[in-house]
């Protein structure tokens, strides 16, 4: 098994002056995967990628690629590639022009260099832009350029520093979907960082959910939305409402709340609003634990209107220790 893990990061600790940073990070890639380290700004998620990248010396620990350590190496010495939030193309030059740098440095012919920046150019649909410069560019079309030429270094591990954040919402979705094909296809080991949960439940293998410097959980998308092991994964991942009891917390996804008209069993409420979303309809209903949210089909919506009695019985339920629910 270990010889399919591409990256290992080992007790590795990156403090600074304010105490910010992370403590004792243990975490291991296997080849091939899309990783994501997901979180609120300030949780360190970008400074674990920093020192894999080799933009931050790590105070402890040790960082490996292939098995090899590479913390002591500088950044253009790994066998890593960073793409980061502002893309980072030299504006001065031509989309060309930026993808050949690297190749240039590395001593590839001339010939070969065309060769692979035009199949690199193929594959994130953008044939025949070499000669734009980025200003002459949409924002997404400037991410694909910068993801590209990262590409075309051939590296071991991707490290993506939420790249999409500058995109609008539809462009960003799209932009994912791509990426996704691209690292499935050519089989690229990713680290990926956003604090977008969505944006993390759609492209990863598995999700890191940081909180203050320290990893609070690691699984797959549906591990940590269908099992969170605590109430801050639960509140973070997807929706969630909170029934507080008096020796613990309830944690019940709006899709798992069933509505029935009349106040009869389960949980007594009143109907709130009632909001299509879409394919899906949320309804808040108010009850003495405070407003349940819940979504339901556009059908079984068209049973309430705001102001009635209903009761409340869940699908399934999570229990957190009260003394979790500080957190």
């Amino acid at each position: 098994m270990s010889n399919d893990i591409k990256l290992e990061i080992r007790n590795m600790t990156k403090k600074y002056k304010n105490g910010d940073g992370v403590e004792n990070i243990n975490l291991s890639v296997k080849k091939g995967e899309l990783v994501t380290l997901l979180g609120p700004s300030g949780c360190g998620k970008t400074t674990i990628l920093r020192t894999i990248g080799g933009f931050l010396q790590c105070d402890k620990g040790s960082i490996l690629i292939d098995g090899k350590p590479i913390e002591h190496l500088p950044p253009e010495k790994r066998p890593t590639a960073m793409v980061f939030q502002s893309y980072n193309l030299w504006p001065h030059m031509t989309v060309y022009e930026n993808m050949a740098f690297g190749l240039k440095l590395r001593k590839i012919p001339k010939a070969e260099r065309d060769r692979q920046i035009k199949e690199m150019l193929e594959l994130v649909n953008m044939s025949g832009m070499e000669k734009k410069y980025p200003g002459q560019m949409s924002g997404g079309q400037q991410q694909r350029i910068a993801i590209a030429r990262s590409l075309l270094l051939k590296p071991d591990v991707l490290l993506l520093d939420e790249p999409f954040s500058a995109l609008d919402a539809k462009i960003r979705s799209q932009m994912r979907e791509e990426l996704r094909k691209i690292q499935m296809d050519l089989n690229i080991t990713v680290v990926f960082v956003t604090h977008d949960q969505e944006e993390a439940m759609a492209i990863s293998d598995r999700i890191v959910v940081m909180n203050k410097g320290c990893f609070e959980q690691v699984g797959t998308p549906s591990e940590v939305y269908n099992n969170p092991v605590n109430r801050y994964v639960a509140n973070f991942i997807g929706e969630m409402n909170f029934i507080e009891l008096a020796d613990k917390t309830l944690a019940v996804r709006p899709e798992c709340v069933i509505i029935r008209p009349g106040g009869s069993e389960g949980i007594a409420g009143i109907v709130r609003t009632i909001m299509v979303l879409g394919h899906y309809i949320e309804v808040t209903v108010s009850t003495e634990y405070g407003i349940i949210k819940a979504f339901v089909s556009a059908e079984s919506a068209e049973a309430f209107q705001p102001g009635e009695k209903v009761s409340l019985s869940f699908l399934k339920v999570h229990e957190f220790a009260k003394e979790q629910s500080a957190s």
